[in-house]
């Protein structure tokens, strides 16, 4: 493709073409070059997905999953949390963007669309990243290629593929077109003001309307089971080894106090650095000694528990310990007993364990545990007669927002239907982008429907959640901007309206071609993580 302008250089043309070709060409590096020339390589790593079994490789997936990654760090400056990551869908989006440039490379054959290399040429020119001094420096071309480990053939073709997919692209949108219908929509929309009047209800309002008998809530309580399970309950019997007590028979060396304070040197931190062992070696003497007595002590509980656990003794355990038995009442794990409050790794085995079955040595900053399960009760359904209250409030609110949506339904129907009905008026409201109805509230989608609203159709066929509420509206006046300034900013506002026309035609024509080919993805890649 550059065979041409690498023979002359050093011409005045070719610099100056050279310069718009170094404008644009690390932009498109780093951001096209990943996706791969065809972009639908083999790869021995298995696959992202496959498009009527041609394979996008996992190589290819990566690659585009990072480069979008590197765009959105760059706009918000920072590292992406992993959270940010799932509420953006990174991954579904370079997997989706490889998917799409797939089926457009594939019907750009089918339209019969070509590159020829001036296209590839004229296109490299354009870009402005490999200017010096404003102009094109050859030698930067090859050096920044060079360190991002390609060649100036490679670099072609995969520009190459990228004019391809551009081109295909811009053909679908030169296709679009706004009509006057629309562009007198749009401008009625924006110009116009409406008042509605509306007719809502709200759950509360209806609730002393909902009437339930034993077999309706019967029917609730079978149907909302986990709603009203009691907890899972155990009592514990245990036993607390004190490491302080082993502490209490040992010794520590002088060779065991040097590799303490060498493998823990971090906590020997002073304000003017690291602190010498002659200086801290009293404490670092009294920790050795604290976590030599908590191994022994583990150990000593875990020798012992493990030679009589067959047993299921805890009181023959005790006695070699000598240690004294404790009991907790009958607890669930979201409300423990007292004496094991805080203590999450014991609740945790404790609800492992069956029914009169030993466990541990479970150790926490208070010590080493080994317990015994006393009493263990598993999660149950109440019947209805113990929980009738409890299951009758629940019924009765999931009801009364079932009646309070039938009765908006009803009020939507007979609105429009152009019965009478008691309604309240919003007032007189222009549009707005925000949704902010007068007298109900904020709904993007109702306003949006408001605005569709002629006195020839003037009610919405279906009711609208806003906030608590169901609202059924019907146009109560339109107020028209003069249809001579639409005669006036007519073309002006075609070409306004262009852009997102174009846009929203080439959305439709890839989801259309989507349509017609089987997409198998790795839904591995793109579950949250």
């Amino acid at each position: 493709m550059l065979d041409v302008m690498r023979k002359q250089k050093n011409s005045i043309i070719i610099k100056v073409v050279f310069v718009i070709i170094v404008l644009s060409f690390v932009g498109t590096m780093f951001l096209v070059w990943g996706e791969g020339r065809s972009g639908m390589r083999g790869g021995s790593l298995g696959y992202a997905a496959k498009v009527d079994g041609s394979k996008i490789t996992l190589e290819e997936y990566q690659s585009s999953y990072q480069r979008i990654r590197n765009i959105y760090q760059q706009i918000y400056g920072q590292s992406l949390p992993a959270d940010m990551e799932k509420t953006l869908g990174l991954r579904k989006m370079a997997l989706d963007s490889l998917i799409d440039n797939f089926l457009v490379r594939k019907e750009a054959k089918t339209m019969g669309i070509t590159v020829s290399k001036e296209d590839v040429s004229n296109a490299i020119a354009a870009m402005p990243t490999f200017q010096k001094d404003g102009a094109f420096s050859f030698d930067l071309y090859i050096q920044l290629l060079k360190s991002n480990r390609m060649t100036p053939k490679d670099f072609e073709v995969g520009q190459k593929d990228e004019l391809i997919l551009k081109k295909a692209r811009q053909a679908i949108k030169d296709k679009a077109t706004v009509s006057d219908e629309e562009a007198l929509a749009r401008f009625k929309r924006d110009n116009d003001k409406v008042e509605l009047e509306y007719a809502a209800f709200a759950p509360m309002d209806v609730i002393g309307e909902v009437k339930l008998t034993d077999a309706d809530l019967n029917d609730y309580l079978q149907k909302n089971q986990a709603e009203f399970k009691t907890p899972e309950k155990v009592s514990v019997s245990y036993i607390l080894l004190d490491p302080a007590s082993q502490a209490s028979k040992l010794t520590v060396t002088e060779d065991e106090i040097q590799t303490y304070y060498q493998k823990n040197i971090d906590k020997f931190q002073g304000k003017d650095g690291i602190q010498p062992l002659k200086d801290v070696k009293e404490r670092a003497r009294a920790e050795a000694l604290k976590q030599k007595g908590a191994k022994q002590a583990f150990e000593l509980a875990a020798d012992t528990l493990y030679k009589n656990i067959k047993s299921g003794d805890l009181n023959l355990i005790a006695g070699q310990l000598k240690l004294k038995i404790q009991e907790t009442p009958v607890f669930a794990a979201a409300n423990p007993a007292e004496s094991l409050a805080g203590e999450a790794a014991v609740i945790k085995k404790a609800f492992e364990l069956k029914q009169g079955e030993l466990g541990g040595p479970v150790e926490t900053a208070k010590g080493i545990y080994i317990l015994k399960i006393k009493e263990r009760k598993e999660a149950v359904v109440p019947p209805l007669s113990e929980i009738k209250a409890a299951v009758e409030q629940k019924a009765r609110g999931v009801k009364s927002v079932e009646l309070a949506q039938k009765k908006t339904e009803d009020a939507a129907r007979q609105l429009v239907s152009k019965a009478t009905i008691k309604t309240q008026p919003t007032g007189s409201f222009a549009y707005s982008a925000q949704g902010d109805v007068p007298g109900i509230g904020n709904s993007p989608d109702l306003m949006e429907a408001a605005f569709k609203l002629t006195p020839a159709s003037p009610a919405a066929a279906t009711p609208f959640k806003v906030g608590g509420r169901w609202y059924a509206v019907r146009l109560k006046q339109r107020t028209e901007a003069p249809k001579a300034d639409f005669d006036k900013t007519r073309e002006e506002l075609k070409k306004k309206m262009l852009p997102r026309k174009q846009e929203e035609t080439l959305e439709n024509w890839i989801k259309d071609l989507r349509t017609k080919v089987k997409i198998e993805i790795n839904q591995a890649l793109i579950a949250d993580k």
